[in-house]
C-alpha cells in the first residue's frame, strides 16, 4: 500500500511539473514579438474603476523594434522615447517626450507613474503583454495592430 501511494504521488508531481513548464512555455518574452501597437486593458493600484480612469481615450503604446522607439498615448497626451529592451526586460526609466495638454482625472497620471515601475515583460499568445515590477504583472495590454 504505501508504494502505490509513493508511485502515485511521483506520477502527480511528474505531471505537475510537465504542466508548470507548459504554462511557462506559452508566456515568453521575444523583443521581436513586442514590435506592434498595444492597447491597455488592466492597471494595477488604482481604486477607480478601468473605464472611470479612462473615459474617453484608453492608453496605446506602439514599439518600433528596428527604430529603437516607443511612442503612444496616455490617455490624453502623446509621447515618443527610447525603447529600452531585450529579450526579457523593458525599462522605461529614459525620459520621455509628451505633449502637455492639461487632462482631466488621474489616468494620465497613474499611466506613467506605473509605467515608471516597470522592469521586465512577458507575451502571451502574441496578443496579451503583461508589464511586470518583479514578477508581479502591474500592468497588461492586447494587440490591436
Amino acid at each position: 500500500m504505501r508504494k502505490v501511494a509513493i508511485l502515485v504521488l511521483a506520477i502527480l508531481s511528474t505531471l505537475s511539473a510537465c504542466n508548470t513548464l507548459k504554462n511557462a512555455v506559452e508566456a515568453s518574452s521575444d523583443l521581436s514579438k513586442l514590435g506592434g501597437t498595444w492597447q491597455l486593458d488592466y492597471i494595477s493600484g488604482p481604486r477607480i474603476a478601468f473605464n472611470g480612469l479612462y473615459p474617453g481615450k484608453i492608453p496605446q503604446m506602439a514599439f518600433d523594434i528596428q527604430g529603437k522607439r516607443v511612442s503612444g498615448n496616455s490617455s490624453c497626451n502623446g509621447f515618443s522615447g527610447k525603447l529600452v529592451a531585450d529579450d526579457t526586460s523593458i525599462s522605461f526609466n529614459e525620459p520621455l517626450a509628451s505633449t502637455k495638454m492639461a487632462c482631466p482625472g488621474e489616468g494620465e497620471a497613474i499611466f506613467f507613474e506605473t509605467l515608471k515601475k516597470v522592469n521586465k515583460y512577458t507575451i502571451t499568445g502574441d496578443t496579451t503583454l503583461n508589464f511586470l515590477s518583479g514578477d508581479i504583472a502591474i500592468m497588461r495590454f492586447r494587440k490591436i495592430k
